[in-house]
């Protein structure tokens, strides 16, 4: 085992908080605590952001007190639903991520582009991603050492029947990270198990 896992227990709570990161935000900013909305998507792509924009269905949540990002909100089936832009790569989406889940945001969803390497079928198509290759470096401070991150197993499934009545085309596959300040994406602390997080690629 390499040294980075030496002497490490990954049951204890981080020094790293987000919702400290916040508050002070909040306090360098003169920001009032506000909850953001229940479910909350991040575009790392950004085209969903910019489209809602360009046809002024979105307005802008003034009260994100994130440095690097802005949280719009829309309207999506009788609710409203917040979302992040350009959050590109898994350490900068998980510290994103986290900031939702302290600040309200009790569902999280990430829809992205990505590439393939085993086809499963005709393009354009959906993958709910149940895992994803752990590539080594800081997630071991804070999780097990193993191969993979793994989803909940029933949030996959919730997804899946979900989305399996629509189109394009979903399936149900792997796929690989790089590491996250807080945890891998993937992975829900036992603690915030009302917590969920899914994971959409589009290819």
């Amino acid at each position: 085992m390499p040294t980075i896992c030496d002497k490490k227990d990954t049951t204890a709570s981080s020094v790293f908080q987000p919702a400290a990161l916040l508050r002070e935000a909040r306090r360098q900013k003169g920001l009032t605590t506000v909850d953001v909305p229940a479910v909350c998507i991040l575009d790392p792509d950004g085209d969903i952001v910019r489209r809602l924009r360009q046809d002024s269905r979105s307005l802008p949540f003034d009260a994100w007190p994130c440095y690097h990002t802005r949280l719009d909100t829309f309207s999506l089936a009788g609710r409203t639903v917040g979302i992040v832009g350009c959050a590109v790569g898994a350490p900068f989406a998980v510290l994103i991520a986290e900031e939702l889940f302290v600040s309200g945001c009790r569902l999280m969803l990430s829809l992205t582009s990505a590439g393939q390497i085993t086809r499963s079928g005709p393009t354009p198509y959906f993958v709910i991603i149940d895992r994803a290759l752990r590539d080594e470096g800081t997630s071991y401070h804070d999780a097990p050492a193993a191969e993979f991150a793994d989803a909940e197993v029933q949030l996959v499934a919730t997804a899946s029947k979900a989305m399996s009545a629509h189109k394009p085309h979903c399936v149900v596959g792997s796929s690989w990270t790089t590491d996250a300040p807080f945890r891998d994406y993937g992975c829900i602390d036992e603690s915030e198990a009302e917590l969920a997080s899914c994971v959409v690629s589009r290819c």
